[in-house]
């Protein structure tokens, strides 16, 4: 082969090179688009939560005094005035007897000077202190009777053992928590909200809810008090949340907290992926624009867009890395 002919060969090759470097490079990039759609655009706040009794009442003795039997069991159902612990009273019950015993002596002696005094055989002072002494014993009668029936502790209210901290032989003393007990009717949820979100619950807003162990169903409740002080260990707040049907969720269960701080019917939304950093592209004549948007209600899937885009405008979803104004693209 001549000079001539390899010069021409390289040439070529050359020209054969810039033509697919050409094609390659001026080839429009392919990018997936997508309609702006019209919908509800919600914002919420995330928590976890639990159901407990919204007023629990603790058990406990007047006396102390060892336990003899303890006659209910943890999640039983108990109604109001019924016996829960019952105590030692043999040492009540004999001290009742010797005043029931005193009492009817008294009785006794108050009939006889009121017979003598109707006969004018002793004098009024005397008949007003055997009256007297016999009601202070059927007084004391009457004490001792009622502090016997202490012995046996029963429910300030009717619901559920929440827990139960006592077993027969423990020494029951007053303020020792026995029994913790809570009206299934009476639920709420405390629910543990992140500092940084917690400027945005406000009392009355609706909290939608969830659980594992409820397959498919929704709880709803609303937001009725948030605490003031909060946890600077944790960087969190307990918000408080009423339940429309507290008597169908068992104390103790977990929840998933939603709260609905916003809700906008009717907003234009796109793709979460086609939003950064305040800007979306659309697409001009075969041509990539950015476009700068005023958003809104930002959610995990969807963005309002509040500004910047027109309902009849499609955007470029998950836009390819390096994408610039004037880039020639196609669907």
């Amino acid at each position: 082969m001549s000079r001539r002919a390899g010069f021409i060969l390289l040439g070529l090759l050359a020209l054969l090179g810039a033509a697919a470097w050409w094609l390659l490079w001026s080839r429009p990039a392919s990018v997936e688009m997508q309609a702006v759609e019209r919908g509800p655009a919600t914002a919420l706040v995330y928590a976890t939560g639990f159901v407990e009794a919204e007023h629990p009442v603790t058990v406990s003795s007047r006396l102390t005094a060892p336990v003899v039997e303890v006659l209910v069991r943890e999640g039983e159902r108990v109604a109001r005035s019924q016996p829960l612990v019952r105590l030692d009273g043999s040492e009540q019950e004999a001290m009742l007897r010797q005043a029931e015993a005193d009492a009817r002596g008294k009785a006794l002696a108050e009939k006889r000077v009121t017979t003598l005094y109707g006969q004018g055989w002793v004098t009024r002072a005397a008949r007003d202190e055997a009256v007297a002494a016999g009601d202070a014993s059927r007084a004391n009668a009457a004490a001792l009777a009622a502090r016997l029936d202490q012995m046996t502790v029963r429910a300030g209210i009717s619901g559920i053992v929440l827990t139960r901290d006592v077993e027969p032989g423990d020494l029951a003393t007053p303020g020792k928590a026995l029994m913790q007990l809570g009206d299934p009717a009476q639920a709420r949820v405390t629910a543990t909200v992140d500092e940084r979100d917690i400027a945005r619950v406000r009392v009355g807003q609706q909290a939608l809810m969830s659980s594992d162990a409820l397959p498919g169903k929704v709880v709803r409740g609303t937001v009725t008090e948030i605490t003031p002080g909060g946890d600077p260990d944790q960087r969190s707040f307990r918000v408080r949340i009423g339940l429309a049907r507290a008597a169908d969720l068992p104390f103790g269960l977990t929840l998933e907290v939603n709260i609905v701080t916003a809700r906008h019917e009717n907003a234009l939304l796109v793709p979460a992926s086609a939003v950064t950093d305040g800007r979306v592209w659309v697409v001009e004549q075969g041509r990539a624009k950015g476009r700068e948007v005023r958003t809104g209600i930002a959610g995990t899937d969807q963005v309002e867009i509040l500004a910047g885009l027109a309902a009849d405008e499609s955007v470029i979803v998950n836009p390819p890395e390096g994408l610039e104004d004037g880039d020639r693209v196609r669907r």
